[in-house]
Formats: structure tokens, sequence, C-alpha cells
């Protein structure tokens, strides 16, 4: 079974420099001055998203382009919103909110209390893959904005059972540790076995493969960091 980022996460979506500028607040300020304003009068006006997305946009010092790429939204978009020229929907809200690393009430009313909060994801609503094979299966334990750069899944094999995967970006390493069970990897023309508990750490920009050799089921924890982590 081949896997990519890019067809990963399109597969996901159909479920569906601070430093830089002396000028820009960092996203922290951002946040803690919108909070500060909770007490002002909004039945004048309609929340301007807009107005909020660009002072998260550059408190994270992020471009246009950046951001489009990062929340998978259009530059052209992003445009318009920034302008208060078009209205988001829901599935863009929440996209360009995963994007910046805060909450959709943020962004839909800039000048509501942001109190901490702990998301949490039903273990049913954990979106999964399986092999061609039909023996292995990747439960996706990551977040959709890191895809492409770091990414982190659950996996079980049946015993025969195989992960082939073709060469990652260059730099691209993988991180398997053993959670029960045996697995083989190869990576290019090195193969180890590894028991519960042992990790092993290999180039994933060369055709790799996850095997089960024993007699049980195996689970293992994958992480996958892309281009070196750029």
């Amino acid at each position: 079974m081949s896997l990519s980022a890019s067809i990963l996460y399109n597969i996901l979506l159909q479920f569906d420099i601070s430093n830089k500028n002396s000028t820009i607040m960092h996203k922290n300020e951002v946040v803690n001055q919108m909070s500060s304003n909770s007490g002002k009068n909004l039945e004048d006006a309609p929340p301007k998203v807009g107005d909020t997305l660009v002072k998260l946009r550059q408190a994270d010092g992020l471009s246009l382009d950046a951001l489009s790429k990062r929340a998978g939204v259009s530059k052209s978009m992003l445009s318009q919103i920034e302008r208060n020229q078009a209205n988001p929907t829901v599935a863009v809200v929440w996209r360009l909110a995963n994007a910046l690393g805060v909450p959709i009430s943020l962004l839909v009313d800039g000048n509501q209390p942001v109190a901490a909060s702990i998301e949490t994801l039903p273990s049913h609503a954990t979106p999964s893959l399986r092999s061609r094979d039909g023996h292995c299966v990747l439960r996706i334990l990551g977040p959709i904005e890191l895809a492409g750069q770091f990414e982190w899944y659950e996996l079980s094999v049946e015993p025969g059972g195989c992960l082939d995967s073709e060469a990652h970006e260059p730099a691209s390493r993988e991180h398997l540790t053993v959670l029960s069970g045996m697995l083989e990897v190869q990576s290019g023309s090195n193969i180890t076995k590894i028991k519960v508990g042992e990790t092993a750490r290999y180039a994933a920009d060369r055709p790799h493969y996850i095997k089960n050799v024993g007699k049980n089921a195996a689970s293992a924890l994958l992480v996958v960091i892309h281009n070196g982590g750029q």
C-alpha cells in the first residue's frame, strides 16, 4: 500500500515571523487584546472575520500564499475574506481556525472571550485507512494542518500483512514503535526486526515496508517526518 500526504489528506477532506517585523504582534498578544474587548456592544454591526483573520495571519508571520497552502483555501478567497468582501462558509472557517491554531469562535467573533480549552476527538470519529490487501489499518491521529510535515498513526497489522510504501520526499524519515507483536522493517536494502517496546528510525525517502512476520497481530505507533521537518 503506497501512501502520500497529499493523497491521504485529500481523502480526509472529502469527509467533511512574528519577529520579522517589530510592528507585527505575537498571536498570543492578538488573542489577549481581542479577549479584553469582550465587553463592547456587537449589535451595531456583524462581526468582521476579515479583520480578525488579518491580525492572526500577521501574528503568525504568514503570507496570504502560505496560509492558503496551510488551510487549503484559495488565495483569492482569502483576500476577499480579509477585505470583508466575502462571507466564508463554516467549512472554510474551520480550516482557517485549524491552520492558525485558534478556536473557531475567535474567527467568528474576534471580541469574544477566549477560554482555554482541550479539544478531544472520539475514537469513532478518528479516520482510518485500510491497505489494499486488507491486512493493515492506519488510524490517522495527526491533525490535518500538519499534513505533509508531521504525521502520526496507530498501525495495526495482521499476520502476514505488509504496509508497502514508495519513497517520500528527500530527507523524510519514519519512526516506528512496536506496541504489540513483532514487525519487520525494510528501508532500501536494510532490513531489521523489532519487538515490543523497541523503536526503529529509518529513511523514508526510498522504498520501504513494514511487515508482520509473527503469528499474532501486531500494533505500533508510526510517526512520519516529511522533508526533514521543514
